[in-house]
Order: C-alpha cells, then structure tokens, then sequence
C-alpha cells in the first residue's frame, strides 16, 4: 500500500500542493488574530459599539452575500475559483497598509473588507470540499481531514505569538500584510496541483441561476437524518462557544487584570491538544465507529465552557482557562475531521458546494447573531453571568447530536484501514 514516510497513505503531489497552500494561508490568518480589532482601537480609537460590528457585522454580510455564491461555484471548476478567492481576500487586505500609509484609513473600510474576506472565506471553503473529494480517493478523505485539522491547530499555537511579535516590532498593519501574502502563495499553491479537474455537473438552463439552487444545499442537510441534528448542533455550539469567549476577553483583560501575552498564552498553548486529537481521529474512528466517536467527542466537548464563568485573577485562573481549552480543543480536534468527512461522504458530488455553503452561512450568521447578542447581555448582566449562561446553554447542546438510533454509513470511516478543509 502507498504510504509516505510516516506510515499513512500517499495522498499524491496534487494533494501535497493543496495542503502546503492550506498551511500557508492558516498560518497567515492566524498571524494576523485579531488584527482588525486592533487596528479599530489603536488606529481608528473606535469604541466597543464598532469593535462589535467588524466580527459580527462583517460576517453576517459576508454570509449574505455568500448565499448566492455556493450554488454559482457548484456548476464551475473549483480549482479557478479557490484561486480567484484567494487573490480576491490578498487584494481587499492589502487595501488597509495602503490606506494607512496613505493615512485615510477608515471604519468603513476595515468593515467592508471583513465582509469581502467573509464571503470569500465561505465561498472557498464550500469549493475546497468537492476539491478534496475529487482529489482524494473515498477511503483516505479522513486521512486527508485529520492533516487540515491538525495543521490548523499547528497554526494555532505559533501564529498569535508570532504575530504579536511582529506587531510590537513593525506596527498594527503588520499581520495583515502577512496574511495577504499567505493567500498569494496559497493561490500560486493551488494552481501548482495542476492535473485535469473532473467537469462539473451540467446545470438547465446553463445561464440562470435558478431559485430552487440557492436552498438545496439546506433541503439537502434538513432532509438527512444524520447531517441535520449535526448541522443544528455545530451552529448552536461555535455561535455560543464564540459569543463567551468574545466577553471572556472583556474578563480576562478588563475586570481580572490579565496582560495580552497571558490572554494569547492561554489560547495558544493548549491547541496542542488539538493537533494530538487530529492525529488520533481516524484510528479511534476505526476502532470505535464514526457514529460513537461523534457523539462522545461532541457530547465531552460541551462539558468544558461552562467552567470559564469560575475564573479568577492570577496563575491559578491562567492555569485554569489553559485546562478548559486543552480539554475542549482536544474534543474539537477529534470531532471536526471526523463530521467533516462524514458531510462528503453523505452528500453527492453535485450537491457538495452548495451543502457546505449553506453550512457555512449558517454557522457563521448563527455566530454573528449570537455574539451580538451576548455582547447586549454582557453589557446588562456583565461578563461572568453571560459566560455562565451561554455555557450552560453548551451544555444541552449534545442533545442535538445524532440519536443512538442513526447509523453512518460504511463509507465515512467503518471498516476503513484509510474540516477539515471543507470548513
């Protein structure tokens, strides 16, 4: 069997090239964390008001207008369109260090470029998907899952510090010139996987978009018995996980006195985690069956949040935030490459971008809507309390997990000696 030098299979030079750009453009994203928010209050001196709406504005936008995105790209060649969404973010990024230099960098502008980098992100997402399932064989595509993941967490763990580095040597532009570059050298990646792209599916007519296009991918996910409660149960989990973690960093930097090496510290270290739950994915999927590690990993990862409401100033309220993200990014690392695969393996080619689009829209509007509104109940019942409510909120959501009743099908990992990249 084709195997590379540390025992798991071959992917091939095509996939080789395509996860080399992935690494390049995680790393670049994560250099630049929280980058915009920091421009807004160093640069532009905006308030908690305008600092809000740049991640949960922009991205409910972005998802909009991403809509009519998915169901376009699903009747093209997704290797054009990764590239051009690449180019696309590079461009609308390196605006800002241009506008700054030119000093008429505004509000405006850092927001319509966050929903321009929002539906790009979306739209590249939902077309890497059928990429990677039109590049890999069926049987190696949690192989190829559990690489995005771990080396998302890779980039994780050195691209905040890196990135505050560089920030504190070179100003508040800094990482965002460094993530514009990664998606230029992630599109150049792109295209180096060279090789003949299967055509895509022939749509009727060929030049209208068609209504009934724009929520299949949605009929599809509501109409599965096993994609559906899934897909409910990740939208309420990120959207909550993300709106406390929003005023944690209120907590953390505010009321508890915690400096901004601390904070990025304890984000940055335990995503550790995440890559050794990546790296164990598929043999405890192929040891236990994808259907029990989904509902234990996503049933664990729940559990951890709620302890964040307890923190408190000092080393042991740092050690604290750093053993309740170890214990959730190690669940997430195992959970995401597994249920990423499982979506391509249950959906057909045809359907692929517009299901993964519709996904992605609606986790990222679910997170937007969520994290305006704790950021109100922040403001009303403070930090603690909300932290504490969207917690115990997590907390119910692995009721929304696949019953015990529903069963996966061979293909995903079952049986198999064989994000993820699909978002």
């Amino acid at each position: 069997m084709d195997a590379d030098t540390r025992g798991g299979p071959r992917l091939g030079r095509a996939f080789g090239w395509l996860w080399a750009a992935y690494g390049t453009s995680a790393l670049g994203t994560w250099l630049a964390f929280g980058a915009f928010p920091l421009i807004a209050i160093q640069v532009l001196h905006a308030g908690p008001a305008e600092v809000a709406a740049l991640s949960s504005v922009g991205a409910a936008v972005g998802a909009a207008v991403a809509v009519p995105l998915g169901p376009w790209v699903e009747f093209r060649r997704k290797r054009p369109v990764l590239i051009g969404m690449d180019l696309l973010r590079c461009g609308a990024l390196l605006t800002i260090p241009a506008a700054y230099a030119l000093g008429v960098l505004g509000f405006l502008q850092l927001l319509l470029v966050s929903v321009v980098v929002a539906a790009s992100d979306i739209t590249f997402r939902a077309a890497s998907g059928a990429y990677v399932k039109a590049l890999v064989p069926a049987e190696h595509l949690l192989v190829a899952n559990a690489r995005f993941e771990s080396t998302s967490w890779t980039s994780t763990v050195i691209g905040p510090p890196l990135g505050g580095a560089a920030i504190g040597l070179l100003g508040p532009v800094a990482t965002v010139v460094a993530d514009a570059a990664s998606y230029l050298l992630s599109a150049l990646g792109i295209r180096a996987t060279g090789g003949k792209e299967p055509s895509p599916a022939p749509r009727e007519p060929a030049t209208r978009l068609r209504a009934g296009d724009l929520l299949h991918g949605w009929r599809h996910i509501l109409s599965d018995p096993t994609l559906r409660p899934l897909f409910l149960n990740t939208a309420l989990f990120n959207g909550l996980l993300m709106a406390a973690d929003a005023l944690l960093a209120v907590l953390m930097l505010g009321r508890l006195g915690f400096t901004p090496w601390q904070y990025g510290l304890a984000f940055a270290a335990p995503s550790i985690a995440g890559l050794l739950g990546s790296r164990l994915a598929r043999p405890l999927a192929a040891r236990h069956g994808a259907h029990r590690v989904l509902r234990t990993t996503g049933t664990l990862r729940a559990l951890w949040p709620i302890g964040l409401a307890f923190l408190t100033p000092g080393t042991g309220g740092l050690l604290l935030v750093m053993t309740l993200q170890l214990g959730l990014i190690f669940c997430c690392g195992v959970f995401n490459p597994v249920q990423a695969t499982y979506r391509l393996e249950r959906t057909a080619p045809d359907l692929i971008t517009r299901t993964l689009s519709a996904w992605s829209v609606t986790t990222k509007a679910t997170t937007a809507l969520l994290t305006a509104l704790w950021g109100a109940l922040g403001t009303w019942l403070g930090p603690r309390p909300a932290i504490a409510l969207a917690g115990t909120l997590i907390l119910l959501t692995p009721l929304l997990l696949p019953g015990r009743q529903a069963r996966l099908h061979q293909g995903v990992v079952e049986g198999s000696v064989g994000s993820g990249l699909g978002g």
